[in-house]
């Protein structure tokens, strides 16, 4: 990708913040930059629109549903677990509870252990849907540009007004979804509980 191309892909991904207020002052005095082919696009907009986008939602609200459901099903027998060893407590000898008691730690802290471990594997699944999106989009604007020689591509985001005729989120929209219609995200959390640490 040539110089141009690639000096576009960094407006639109870090931001223009210092580029966005000199425009917005001289679009206000109505005299555009000289030689400057420029057009804005909604981030926002997208990633919250596309195809792809919805498409990793609804799979990840599944994994997040069955996320759920294991821990209440681990919080119900550490609820049983704890009963019972209440009513044990008055019958068992106080090395034999001490035991049980022991027992009953290491598989609360290994719940917690999951907690912790299915959160984290959310919160991956999630920064990985964001990254594939980022990225598929930030190809599709780098051949927009390209194709119409756009010298500066600012966003939404960071101007106080912007013509509709600037405006290229549609387009980048519609490519985004043909190049991206589905993201297929992984089961997060197929993975086994935590081993319970061997004694030493």
């Amino acid at each position: 990708m040539n110089r141009i191309a690639v000096l576009l892909l960094s407006v639109v991904v870090c931001g223009t913040m210092l580029a966005a207020p000199a425009f917005a002052q001289q679009a206000k005095k109505g005299n555009p930059p000289t030689g400057l082919k420029i057009a804005v696009i909604d981030v926002d907009a997208i990633r919250r629109d596309s195809s792809a986008i919805k498409d990793a939602r609804e799979q990840l609200n599944r994994y997040q549903t069955a996320f759920q459901a294991d821990i209440q099903k681990e919080e119900t027998e550490l609820r049983n677990a704890n009963q019972e060893l209440a009513r044990q407590r008055s019958i068992l000898s106080p090395e034999a509870f001490a035991e049980e008691r022991k027992k009953f730690e290491q598989k609360l802290v290994q719940v917690q252990r999951l907690v912790q471990q299915r959160k984290q594997q959310l919160d991956d699944a999630q920064a990985e849907v964001m990254r594939k999106i980022n990225d598929t989009m930030t190809e599709v604007i780098g051949e927009l540009a390209v194709e119409n020689s756009y010298t500066l591509i600012l966003r939404m985001d960071q101007l106080i007004f912007a013509g509709d005729a600037l405006l290229i989120t549609k387009t980048v929209l519609e490519r985004l979804n043909k190049k991206l219609p589905t993201l297929k995200v992984s089961d997060p959390t197929k993975t086994s509980l935590p081993k319970t640490p061997p004694k030493k």
